[in-house]
């Protein structure tokens, strides 16, 4: 009897304690599941913080295009503000040209027809005070009765004559056989219908000059 109840006994405390240790190994595998969990959920959350937003390809596109555009539309806004300077530059260059030109080829000064020489009859007159008119050609002269040579001879003859060109008949105009590089011409004044002979002469660098005015 006493050992029945002292077997008993050993299995009730064997059967105890087993099922003790089990309920405890149970808590110890819960609470390992839990802190692997929240430690999955931690490192998971960081990483997603840490991890920088991946654009995707059709994004990237998008903004690699923008910039070309960009890129392009500065360029040619730069090559249009280039030729814009360029234009400018070569505008003002040819409107210097032309003032060269303009001053040149304009007639000088009104001349001084106190100095005038004029003959008896009151036909001839001659003039000291007479300046060439400028010219454009450069390099040796001989005489061209047409083109800038030709303006160039009207403007010395509307010089001295006085006879804007507008207001002229050219009669003839032709090489001076009396002088080397000179001209002669006989023009008349449309409204007033008075007319002149002109003696002009070449002027290396300078021009037609004229040297003698005869009335007809």
């Amino acid at each position: 009897m006493s050992n029945d109840f002292k077997s008993n006994s050993r299995s009730g405390y064997r059967a105890k304690r087993k099922k003790t240790n089990l309920v405890l190994n149970s808590l110890i595998v819960i609470v390992l599941l839990l802190i692997i969990f929240v430690a999955y959920n931690i490192f998971a959350s960081g990483n997603d913080k840490a991890a920088p937003k991946k654009e995707s390809p059709k994004t990237e596109q998008t903004k690699t295009v923008d910039k070309e555009q960009k890129d392009t539309a500065g360029k040619e806004q730069k090559e249009k503000q280039e030729q814009k300077a360029a234009k400018n530059d070569s505008s003002s260059d040819k409107d210097v040209e032309d003032k060269q030109e303009s001053e040149e080829t304009a007639a000088p000064e009104e001349a001084d027809d106190s100095q005038a020489v004029v003959s008896e009859d009151g036909k001839t007159i001659e003039n000291p005070s007479w300046k060439p008119v400028g010219t454009v050609q450069t390099g040796e002269h001989t005489p061209v009765y047409s083109g800038v040579d030709w303006d160039e001879m009207l403007n010395a003859i509307s010089y001295a004559t006085g006879i804007d060109q507008g207001n002229m008949t050219v009669y003839w105009l032709g090489r001076d056989q009396s002088k080397t590089n000179a001209s002669v011409g006989t023009v008349a004044a449309k409204d007033t219908k008075e007319k002149f002979q002109v003696f002009i002469e070449w002027v290396d660098g300078q021009g037609w000059k004229p040297t003698k005015v005869i009335k007809q």
